[in-house]
């Protein structure tokens, strides 16, 4: 394998190959997504798996998940190496209940966004046309109608 593969990268190096700023580089590594090693001169150097492991993360957050969740489950995978295809779709697999329930709320969402605002009373605990008399307050807080627990 060429030698530069092995070489370590400078934050900036990776700020410029991931497409972030450094305080972003610095901010996941706070974080604990992703972590350095300091040289001799005291400077971060990163391996190169770290550039998969903040492509997964700019992935997932595209996607609304948290990074406490990215967290979590890059804790399961070795420290030692970058991700594989096998572990992206474990972890993508992961994922996926969430979304699709977040899908599904945003669906409802949309679909009935215009009965609470559209007739122009901007009341959301008293409507006479979604929730007359406030009828839905037994059920508990919140948007009840968009949250169907």
């Amino acid at each position: 394998m060429p030698s530069h593969l092995h070489r370590e990268l400078s934050v900036g190096e990776v700020a410029e190959r991931s497409g972030l700023a450094v305080s972003a580089i610095h901010f996941y590594e706070a974080k604990g997504l992703i972590s350095s090693r300091r040289n001799a001169g005291n400077q971060r150097r990163f391996s190169r798996d770290v550039l998969r492991r903040v492509a997964i993360i700019k992935v997932a957050q595209r996607t609304g998940i948290s990074l406490a969740e990215i967290r979590q489950a890059f804790d399961t995978l070795p420290a030692s190496r970058a991700p594989t295809a096998a572990d992206w779709r474990r972890l993508s697999a992961r994922w996926r209940h969430g979304l699709d329930d977040r899908i599904a709320r945003l669906a409802r969402l949309r679909d009935q966004l215009d009965h609470c605002i559209g007739c122009g009373c901007l009341s959301m605990n008293d409507c006479p046309l979604r929730n007359p008399q406030d009828e839905l307050a037994h059920e508990g807080t919140g948007a009840r109608l968009l949250d169907p627990d």
